[in-house]
């Protein structure tokens, strides 16, 4: 069986960040439920920290580029803690696409790879306009 790139510490940071998935889309299943939500943006907050490390995590929250979605982010895990859980988890929802919107190209790239769904993700991604950002560029 092939080995992953992944180190045994970085493996335990993604089934932390998947725990911390699971817990969200729990929380919004269940109408919004605060413990849940807050369960899940801790686990995540945890996965994300082990699986990049503690100084890299608060280099990438900490860029200038990304304050606006640090503070949405972080504002958005206040409001769920204060009982305003759907408000906060819009503001936080904002917070996410603006910290890992980047992301989002090289993700739908990898769904397009997925065995049996793969090619149904693509034409969903070239709908929306997820896919490679500036591909009709020569370079």
């Amino acid at each position: 069986m092939p080995t992953m790139w992944l180190t045994d510490n970085q493996k335990i940071g993604v089934i932390f960040c998947s725990g911390g998935g699971f817990f969200l889309i729990g929380g919004v299943l269940l109408f919004f439920d605060r413990a849940m939500l807050a369960m899940g943006n801790i686990l995540f907050l945890i996965g994300l920290t082990i699986i990049i490390g503690p100084s890299k995590t608060l280099v990438f929250f900490a860029r200038r580029q990304k304050a606006k979605g640090t503070a949405a982010f972080f504002a958005g895990l206040l409001l769920i803690l204060l009982r305003w859980p759907l408000i906060g988890f819009v503001v936080e929802l904002y917070g996410i696409f603006i910290l890992f919107g980047d992301f989002l190209g090289t993700i739908a790239g990898f769904a397009r790879n997925v065995p049996i769904i793969g090619p149904y993700i693509g034409m969903l991604v070239d709908r929306v306009g997820l896919g490679r950002r500036n591909a009709e560029l020569p370079v």
